[in-house]
């Protein structure tokens, strides 16, 4: 696979990552707001478990010790060879943190309970 190729799925990975990360953060401040200021879309059924479940996948590799799968194929994607562009390597930073897997359990697990806790709170319809 050329260099080219490689950055360019690497980048698109990153991308539906931090998609995924904007759907899950949104979620979190999203319902409790919505459920509180009646918006319906929050009660929608397959939205929520969406959401429950992306968390879920994120929590469950974090208490395995493992990082995400979507980490490791824009890593194996990316490689060490070619020049990660500065958007990208913004965007790294920002949602990488250099902190032992133990943090992220801890962190992803805490938040997959909140949000178990808003299924209930504001439970769907």
């Amino acid at each position: 696979m050329s260099p080219q190729l490689s950055l360019f799925l690497a980048e698109t990975v990153l991308a539906f990552h931090v998609g995924v990360i904007l759907f899950n953060l949104f979620g979190m401040i999203a319902i409790p707001i919505g459920g509180w200021r009646g918006w319906r879309f929050v009660r929608i059924l397959w939205w929520r478990l969406l959401h429950l479940g992306a968390l879920a996948l994120v929590a469950v590799q974090a208490l395995l010790g493992r990082a995400c799968f979507l980490t490791l194929w824009e890593g194996a994607l990316s490689g060490q060879s070619v020049k990660t562009p500065l958007l990208m390597g913004l965007v790294n930073r920002v949602i990488f943190w250099p902190l032992p897997m133990a943090f992220f359990a801890a962190l992803y697990s805490f938040v997959f309970v909140y949000v178990l806790l808003l299924l209930w709170i504001v439970p769907p319809r």
